[in-house]
């Protein structure tokens, strides 16, 4: 909460009038609470962290520049970044319009790719999951849409864990809906396990090695 937040940034020795949030390097927005008049963007404003903001598929390219200028109004390279979590099937046509946004504007924030959010489905008993196909899918097209363009992927945020879960489907660990109750630990977001996260890793690395 914000209040959480307020109650770790200070001023800091050697930065006189400039404040941070203490509790992290890289706080960021998620995609419900960047509205451009929001609590969370006023006190994002006033901190000199770099700074992340999740961008779902509702945003327009207008209101990407207006929200760069609130949060990077010096532009400096790198301080925002953009972490879009547009789906497996909007990626191709909803990127491109808002790379080409924050390179006409003069922005150059930092790109990283989140290909799990927005590509959360739930099965026939209620359950939420992801499919590994979809997360490589978002992925590749995002690499190649950065490519196309003469833009970078700087990263990619997805959520894991080392342990053995069953909670997203598909991958070399060929987890299927009806194995999601065998191990389903998550209390949020269904994470990859280790099989799926280290297949995902292999397959970043093998496109990067066609650059």
């Amino acid at each position: 909460s914000l209040h959480y937040e307020s109650a770790l940034t200070r001023q800091v020795p050697r930065r006189p009038g400039l404040y941070y949030n203490l509790g992290c390097h890289l706080p960021w927005i998620g995609d419900r609470t960047r509205g451009l008049d929001g609590a969370h963007i006023e006190y994002f404003r006033g901190i000199r962290n770099p700074i992340g903001v999740k961008i779902g598929p509702n945003i327009t390219p207008n209101e990407l520049v207006r929200l760069m200028d609130l949060l990077d109004p010096a532009r400096e390279p790198g301080d925002l970044v953009l972490i879009p979590r547009l789906g497996a099937d909007r990626v191709k046509t909803m990127l491109p319009p808002l790379i080409e946004a924050a390179t006409r504007s003069g922005h150059r924030p930092a790109w990283v790719c989140d290909p799990m959010h927005a590509n959360t489905v739930c099965t026939r008993g209620g359950r939420k999951t992801r499919h590994v196909d979809a997360i490589l899918r978002e992925l590749a097209d995002s690499i190649d849409v950065h490519e196309s363009m003469g833009s970078v992927l700087a990263g990619v945020h997805c959520e894991l864990t080392a342990e053995n879960v069953t909670e997203c489907v598909g991958g070399a660990s060929g987890v299927t809906e009806d194995d999601l109750a065998a191990f389903y630990q998550t209390h949020c977001d269904p994470r990859l396990n280790y099989e799926q996260a280290m297949e995902i890793a292999f397959a970043i690395a093998r496109r990067m090695e066609r650059k």
